[in-house]
């Protein structure tokens, strides 16, 4: 009986010592939660899940892109202006479309600066301070189109620019040479802007645009005294405006019979020999206003799409009845819709109004007061 008592006894102590439901409540670790279990199954699997990253830790897995320190990118695009940056940053995603560079310090392209941007549609690297490109470093840029390259300190057109490439704006540079050869493999290349760089005619050796299918190409502000030869003859626009171009020979247009606009403004031009004009059929815009013609340039009634004609600014004293119309109207197939003569010792009055008669409407001629 007695022992009967003493191992109830020992039950009840044990019981008291026991966790009870009574007991305050205490959050529990990890470890407390898989002791309580008991269940060595589900604590290797707790662990297994821990190591393969089950668990919400809140890092990113290797292969979601990183934008560049201080960059913003969005929707393929990354921008990297205004941030005075001296290299080309590194970790830009590789789906980048298009990468804004511009308004920084960068001194030097590299070879692998662009490494891995295959997909790479536009590049800006305007308005640096770039005067060093290695030969090696757009060739990783398979796809490349556009390339904003004005604003910098180049002295040559940079070399292996891609295949792919059909825009190059290289304006405002300190490019003197442009070397046989420089554009090709470029079959693609519609548009150069490269003005505001203090380039001569002697320049441009013979075959430095060879190859290539142009539809735009401007080279104002630059330093030339004729119309260069050898251009591509593909050109629907040749801007040569703000040069130190003295007269339009009888051969300097012929090679261009396709060009829909002419620009010559802001020149030295005293005078366009007679038939140097009738090499451009499709001429649409004709611009020589602020030179020093002291008459209209002759040919002008035999083109047949002409539609403006900018003359104003110049030295022109008298208007002829046939200077800008055919005799007959069976030549003009279109009519003009502007002539600008403003800013000429012209006397308005003196110009009889059959001069303007192949001109779809008068307020598309202007004249204006002349000051000496």
């Amino acid at each position: 009986m007695l022992s009967h008592c003493s191992l109830l006894l020992l039950l009840c102590v044990v019981r008291l010592f026991s966790p009870s439901s009574a007991l305050p409540f205490e959050q529990k670790g990890f470890w407390d939660f898989a002791m309580d279990s008991m269940d060595t199954g589900g604590i290797l699997a707790m662990m297994r899940d821990e190591e393969e990253g089950s668990a919400d830790v809140g890092v990113p897995p290797p292969d979601i892109p990183m934008c560049p320190f201080g960059c913003q990118c969005h929707l393929r695009v990354v921008q990297c202006s205004d941030l005075g940056l001296s290299e080309v940053p590194k970790n830009i995603p590789r789906d980048t479309k298009f990468l804004d560079l511009q308004n920084n310090r960068i001194t030097e392209l590299k070879e692998n600066d662009f490494q891995g941007l295959t997909n790479l549609y536009g590049l800006s690297l305007r308005n640096n301070h770039i005067s060093k490109v290695h030969p090696k470093t757009f060739v990783p840029l398979k796809h490349m189109q556009k390339l904003y390259f004005s604003k910098n300190l180049l002295t040559t057109i940079p070399k292996n620019l891609p295949a792919s490439l059909v825009e190059i704006r290289i304006h405002e540079n300190r490019i003197k040479k442009v070397a046989a050869g420089a554009f090709s493999g470029l079959g693609s290349m519609n548009c150069i802007e490269m003005g505001a760089n203090p380039i001569h005619n002697s320049g441009f050796e013979p075959g430095a645009f060879k190859g290539l299918k142009l539809n735009y190409l401007r080279i104002s502000e630059a330093k030339l005294t004729g119309v260069p030869k050898d251009l591509p003859d593909s050109l629907h626009e040749l801007h040569l405006d703000h040069n130190e171009i003295q007269a339009v020979e009888l051969e300097d247009l012929k090679r261009y019979k396709n060009l829909y606009r002419l620009g010559l403004g802001y020149n030295h031009i005293r005078n366009i020999e007679n038939g140097s004009l009738a090499f451009l059929p499709r001429l649409r815009e004709l611009h020589l206003d602020n030179n020093r013609l002291s008459r209209v340039p002759q040919g002008l009634p035999d083109m047949k799409y002409l539609q403006v004609v900018y003359l104003h600014s110049n030295h022109i004293s008298q208007v002829s009845v046939d200077d800008f119309c055919p005799r007959g109207f069976g030549m003009k197939r279109t009519f003009y819709n502007g002539i600008s003569l403003f800013a000429n010792p012209v006397n308005y009055w003196e110009v009889q109004p059959a001069t303007f008669r192949c001109v779809s409407d008068r307020l598309a001629i202007q004249f204006g007061n002349y000051k000496k």
